[in-house]
């Protein structure tokens, strides 16, 4: 007769699932979730048998079994998809962004206030061509509040294409593909047993 572990012995097999999860996040979230699934089961079974501590001491090094999951999924190295990649694109466009917009803005209000130290009136800057839209500068002795001047479309086509690239999502796409496929071929295969 089994006994069920203890608290202590499913706090220890879900730590170890939760890491593994966190080490699989290039994978697509289905195969991510069978992942896990399949190895909270495969723990409990050997929990039974020989214990939660030497079942998951048998496991080995989870970043290796991680690596052979991901490789599983996408094949050689060089093929896989980069979510950080993909992210720090995200954050290198959005930074160099803020950068250039601030320094346009500045440039802007130092010419205003080099001319007319204690300016008063509304002024109107262009923006950067192609990347931020025109501002209105409204001064009141020499400082000044402003409006306008968002980013335009282009910039979030450049941030989210240069995601894309980097990261190379395509990889994805095709995972993606594959899972639907094995899931009809399932389906299909079940289906003829069914009816058998």
């Amino acid at each position: 007769m089994a006994t069920s572990p203890s608290t202590f012995d499913r706090l220890r097999i879900e730590r170890v699932v939760w890491t593994m999860n966190t080490r699989l996040q290039d994978l697509p979230r289905r195969s991510r979730t069978a992942r896990r699934r399949e190895l909270r089961d495969n723990l409990h079974a050997a929990a039974a048998d020989v214990g939660a501590r030497q079942a998951v001491r048998q496991l080995g090094d989870l970043r290796i079994l991680a690596a052979g999951y991901v490789s599983a999924e996408y094949g050689e190295l060089s093929r896989r998809p980069s979510w950080t990649a993909a992210a720090l694109t995200l954050i290198a466009v959005e930074v160099v962004m803020m950068l250039v917009d601030h320094a346009g803005r500045s440039a802007f209000d130092a010419g205003i206030t080099t001319a007319a130290p204690d300016a008063t009136g509304t002024f109107h800057w262009a923006g950067i061509a192609y990347l931020t839209s025109d501002a209105t500068f409204t001064y009141r002795d020499g400082t000044h509040t402003s409006v306008g001047g968002a980013w335009t479309p282009l910039v979030y086509v450049l941030m989210f294409a240069g995601a894309f690239v980097a990261g190379r999502m395509w990889r994805l796409l095709a995972a993606w593909q594959r899972q639907r496929h094995l899931t009809a071929l399932a389906a299909d295969g079940q289906r003829y047993g069914d009816q058998g």
